[in-house]
């Protein structure tokens, strides 16, 4: 016998989550949310720092690769993706960052009504449960926490007043609509442990009778039936089932699971799913286009007279000390975040807004999953906030396990090139600020040997390294052209819409857990008021 179910939900992601509390919330429809991954019951989903021990683990790690990039002089970047429930918000840097009043408006100007900074801020603030109380920016009493970092790190402090050295003023707040400014990055955690989206909102609700979560459900494809979705065909428990809709599908499966089943249920551009022999059903030529991603320059530093992760963690003694300090106060190294430090600055005076920002770390590594420099060092990773780059997704084969293709065509605009150039330049300006002279910095990498423009881009390409931002692979917008509508429902099909950072028309300025948990808020009043 087949299931039906009103709503059936696709990722118990970011966005998933929250979107099968509210379409359950009145008890009128039942919902499914299908997960391909598993259970989140594992410590190092908990454990702050155990995002090392979740990206690139098949248990909570899609292990995805970009394919070769020219802008990163041929290298080949891993592609962490969450895989478990509660999807990157299990896995991602817990940061809380809303981007800036002027990301929205532009989606307002670029045709999309309803999604200014206006319309968007009550979704924030609704969901929202902040540590520092209800103000015209913030809310109280939602779901989704956010709280003060549980650390003290003198090399950071000594970094912000540096900041401010250089011309960036100290600020509380980065999430007011303008974000220019250093401050500590807000987290969402509790009590030294990551908050996630199931503890968000499943774990409370999970005993609902109309709400059927299923897990390692694999979606292949849609089943549509004239141009109106049905339902879905799923890989489970070593079979291939289908499970039915009444009303609508939602896909949440992110910025490269919702293309992919997009093209594999054949709604995509001609050209590439004939190419592969697969049946369009919908030619929408841009599905799977329009891939935007922050791109990070990790430029390190080794220092002395400092005291960084990098001497802790490469001693007995030290690691002892760290376990210790979180088993007792959850303080401490254990429970940060990826990131502490935040700086949001122009790269030159042309911007009205901040295009770039610092994520700064009391650590060093020559890449994510190499061990500690064995020297104290100091990384102040700068990424350009609106790249003009733009990549894509797309499927290779007819094989829903087969892996897509992720091309995000990093530096291949000449203005990306000269705002890396300028980014490294900004971080030389404020490391050699009088409040850091006490720890005699030395530019480990790029290297101060690189000092033209055009070695600063090339090099540029050798420690560049994505911070985990993609979005914009089934964009809204007003035009026939567009995947999706300002409703975010896809183009050319009845019953199907989708709620992701895939969405986003442009990327936002700055990390992009919390837009894409305010898009699926907003998503599910959309779906409940049409229903």
């Amino acid at each position: 016998m087949s299931l039906k179910f009103d709503f059936i939900v696709v990722g118990a992601g970011t966005a998933g989550c929250l979107l099968a509390n509210r379409l359950s919330a009145n008890g009128k429809y039942s919902v499914a949310l299908l997960e391909a991954g598993g259970s989140d019951n594992y410590h190092w989903v908990h454990i702050p720092v155990g995002y090392l021990y979740c990206m690139g683990n098949k248990r909570t790690d899609w292990l995805f690769k970009t394919t070769a990039q020219n802008g990163l002089n041929g290298r080949s970047l891993n592609y962490p993706r969450g895989k478990v429930m509660g999807g990157c918000s299990s896995i991602n840097g817990m940061i809380y960052m809303r981007g800036q009043a002027n990301d929205y408006d532009q989606w307002r100007q670029m045709g999309n009504e309803g999604w200014s900074w206006d319309d968007v801020l009550p979704y924030f603030k609704d969901m929202e449960d902040n540590f520092s109380g209800k103000n015209q920016f913030h809310g109280t009493g939602g779901e989704w926490k956010v709280n003060k970092q549980r650390l003290s790190w003198d090399i950071l402090d000594s970094f912000q007043e540096a900041t401010v050295e250089s011309g960036i003023p100290k600020i509380d707040d980065f999430n007011d609509g303008n974000n220019y400014g250093v401050s500590y990055f807000k987290v969402n955690q509790k009590s030294g442990f990551r908050w996630n989206t199931v503890k968000a909102f499943i774990k409370p609700i999970k005993n609902r009778k109309n709400l059927h979560i299923i897990k390692k459900c694999e979606v292949n494809n849609l089943i549509l039936e004239n141009n109106k979705v049905i339902g879905v065909d799923v890989a489970r428990n070593g079979q291939l089932e289908k499970i039915f809709v009444n009303k609508e599908v939602v896909l949440s499966a992110g910025s490269i699971g919702s293309p992919k089943i997009l093209e594999l249920s054949g709604i995509g551009n001609n050209k590439v799913l004939s190419d592969l022999g697969i049946q369009t059903k919908i030619n929408s030529v841009n599905v799977g286009e329009n891939l935007q991603d922050h791109l990070q320059l990790r430029v390190i530093y080794k220092l002395e007279n400092a005291v960084t992760l990098n001497q802790k963690a490469n001693s007995l003694w030290g690691k002892i000390g760290i376990g210790l300090e979180y088993v007792l106060n959850r303080t401490g190294p254990m429970s940060m975040a990826p990131s502490q430090l935040g700086v949001f600055a122009m790269s030159d005076e042309s911007y009205e807004t901040p295009n770039l920002q610092f994520h700064v770390q009391p650590l060093s590594l020559d890449k994510f999953g190499d061990p500690l420099h064995d020297f104290p060092g100091l990384t102040a990773s700068v990424c350009n906030l609106n790249p003009q780059s733009r990549g894509s997704v797309h499927i290779n084969s007819k094989d829903a396990k087969s892996p897509p293709d992720i091309d995000p065509r990093y530096l291949s605009e000449e203005k990306d090139r000269i705002v890396a150039a300028q980014s490294i330049r900004l971080a030389r300006k404020i490391i050699t600020q009088p409040a850091m002279k006490k720890y005699n910095p030395k530019e480990h990498a790029p290297g101060i040997q690189f000092q033209s423009e055009e070695e600063l881009k090339k090099v540029a390409g050798d420690i560049g390294t994505t911070i985990f931002h993609p979005v914009g692979t089934c964009a809204m917008g007003p035009s026939d052209s567009s995947v999706t509508d300002e409703n975010l429902k896809v183009r050319g099909v009845e019953g199907l819409r989708i709620a992701d950072a895939s969405i986003m028309p442009s990327i936002t300025s700055g990390n992009t857990n919390a837009p894409t948990l305010m898009i699926a808020e907003k998503a599910s009043e959309m779906i409940l008021n049409s229903n």
